[in-house]
């Protein structure tokens, strides 16, 4: 009688390991995570780290970084201003794996993360202050009254 037996190939070649991680560090460079996960008998799933997606906006008042962390809450978040740098980590803890499920697809990344954003000049860094709502963190980052720009009126002689 035939066996089937799953086909790994990174138990079958470390050069496989090697592409695998260069092909996460050029993902990493474009600023997405890399979702890749393994089925290890003895571990569960395994996940690589992620990175959550940000929009950066600016009005003349501010500028407005949102990030989707969906699944977490706010006490798993930390804000942190040092040295002109705005820094979010916090963790998204995976669901427990349960003996009596069968995982068809995993797709979800969870694990550590940390964005780091360097502060535009004339922000006010004392001043910022943010908002979760629905799975999205909304960081303000109010702008100093210098720093707005101001229309000069050029005179016809």
């Amino acid at each position: 009688m035939n066996k089937l037996t799953k086909w790994d190939p990174l138990k079958l070649s470390p050069a496989f390991r090697e592409m695998e991680e260069m092909q996460k560090r050029l993902w990493s460079l474009f600023g997405g995570s890399w979702p890749v996960w393994r089925s290890e008998p003895e571990e569960g799933f395994t996940l690589a780290e992620w990175m959550p997606p940000v929009d950066i906006e600016e009005s003349d008042k501010e500028y407005l970084i949102r990030a989707e962390l969906p699944g977490m809450k706010k006490e798993d978040v930390k804000l942190n201003v040092e040295g002109g740098t705005l820094s979010i980590s916090g963790e998204r803890k995976a669901e427990k794996e349960e003996k009596d499920k069968k995982y068809h697809r995993v797709e979800r990344s969870y694990g550590a993360f940390s964005r780091s954003f360097t502060l535009p000049e004339g922000t006010l860094a004392e001043k910022i202050s943010a908002e979760f709502k629905d799975g999205v963190l909304m960081v303000h980052l109010p702008k100093d009254d210098k720093a707005k720009p101001r229309a000069i009126e050029v005179k016809v002689s």
